[in-house]
């Protein structure tokens, strides 16, 4: 498509990028049948040829956009569904992200959005702040109904369970069984999923070590970022990587890292842009492109570990695999996790719409709780029909909201995975 940015504008690299990605795209409409929000709405311009178009002209216009134009482009998801269907290669999810980044520096939001929005960035990237506001919130399910509508969507929407601290989460080292390492690779314990998903951290530790790696647990290393990069706080995203590549670059100056193993596939996607996202910064670039290279899905290292399972467990479950969006479209990985499943004797099924998003997609269920509450419940329908005991996914978002609406224990692959290879029964499966 043509555009029409002056030269000054293309001084900017982040508008030289994406005019190059609008140039890129011809408007052939391939994006929308691939578009959740498009599909549950109807509206072209919440599709991303209509976001395109959206965007294309804020960042001509530059300055405030107009309130509609960001309405439509806080509803869209990021899932990436749209990028994996284009023919024409068009870099939609960096392209959004240099949207969202415009609107955050020059839209004022309403008062209560701004507050709102802030409150969530600064709060559900520290686990222990976070585990705080979650068990102070609990006493509010009982009055929920009266409650303003987003603060209610949001209290509906608390976790069943919060999962007590993990030992895991402290900077330590996990020594490989059997005495023979095979790989040395540093884990990345996030942020949210400590506090919602410290089982999921421990059975990556568990069926690692099983398999020769020595695990670490860096000194410094946190939240990836995500969370607040796909709100447009770029800058609050790159405070919460640097501490990430300052941990890691550590461990790859001393004894050096085979593996920057990721089990929450939203984090992965974010860590395996490392490179891009520092690749104007000449003190972090270096550092930045080396662990992109090295981040690794968990079912991509244990894909190549070779994960040894003799029989699938006994009273395993029929399991229906959900495709996280941050996998299969950010990271490109689809087969993996459903052939170590296979491989560890478990029966898997597929879900119907596998390409659609279920709604989650990080903070998009506080910030869009309709639309996100709507995907939600047309997923559980899905993952009801195939008659699955047990929804697998690679990503804690995913795994409460598929939880939450369809009524089916929610695992993630690994904690199946780990206990196939002689770990516990995970607890969703006792009813604990």
């Amino acid at each position: 498509m043509l555009t029409q940015f002056t030269p000054r504008q293309l001084e900017d690299p982040a508008t030289r990028e994406s005019n190059g990605i609008l140039r890129n795209c011809v408007q052939c409409g391939f994006c929308l049948p691939a578009c959740p929000t498009h599909a549950e709405v109807g509206d072209e311009l919440d599709s991303p040829r209509g976001r395109i178009f959206l965007i294309q002209h804020m960042l001509e216009q530059g300055g405030p956009p107009p309130p509609e134009t960001v309405r439509h482009i806080d509803r869209c998801l990021s899932c990436l569904g749209c990028a994996a269907a284009c023919p024409s290669g068009v870099d939609y999810g960096h392209l959004v992200d240099h949207a969202r980044v415009h609107i955050e520096t020059h839209f004022r939001r309403p008062f209560a959005d701004r507050v709102f929005r802030r409150l969530v960035s600064f709060v559900l990237p520290r686990p222990r702040l976070f585990r705080l506001a979650l068990l102070l919130a609990r006493p509010a399910t009982l009055v929920s109904a009266l409650l303003p509508r987003r603060l209610r969507s949001m209290v509906e929407s608390l976790p069943a369970r919060v999962d007590p601290p993990s030992p895991t989460s402290a900077p330590q080292v996990f020594a490989a069984e059997g005495g023979v390492r095979r790989k040395r690779v540093a884990m990345l314990t996030g942020c949210a999923q400590q506090v919602l998903g410290g089982r999921i951290n421990e059975a990556t530790v568990r069926i690692l070590r099983r398999h020769g790696c020595e695990v670490i647990i860096a000194a410094g290393a946190g939240c990836c970022g995500a969370l607040t990069h796909h709100m447009g706080r770029e800058a609050d995203a790159r405070v919460a990587a640097r501490a990430n590549l300052a941990a890691w670059g550590r461990e790859l100056d001393g004894q050096g890292l085979d593996a920057i193993v990721i089990n929450a596939s939203g984090c992965g996607t974010t860590v395996k842009d490392y490179g891009h996202l520092f690749a104007d910064d000449p003190e972090w670039r270096d550092t930045a492109a080396r662990v992109a290279e090295l981040a690794v899905d968990v079912t991509e290292l244990l894909a190549d570990l070779g994960v040894r399972a003799d029989a699938a467990p006994a009273g395993a479950p029929v399991v229906a695999y959900h495709d996280a969006c941050s996998l299969q479209h950010g990271q490109r990985l689809s087969a993996p996790p459903r052939a170590l499943l296979a491989a560890s004797g478990f029966d898997v099924r597929e879900i119907a719409e596998g390409h659609m998003c279920c709604g989650a997609a990080g903070t998009y269920t506080l910030l869009q709780p309709e639309l996100s509450g709507r995907l939600g419940r047309r997923k559980a329908a899905n993952v009801r029909a195939t008659a699955a005991a047990v929804v697998a996914a690679g990503n804690l978002g995913c795994l409460l909201h598929l939880e939450r609406f369809s009524g089916v224990p929610a695992l993630h692959t690994v904690e199946l995975l780990d206990w196939a290879t002689g770990g516990p029964r995970p607890r969703a499966l006792s009813g604990d």
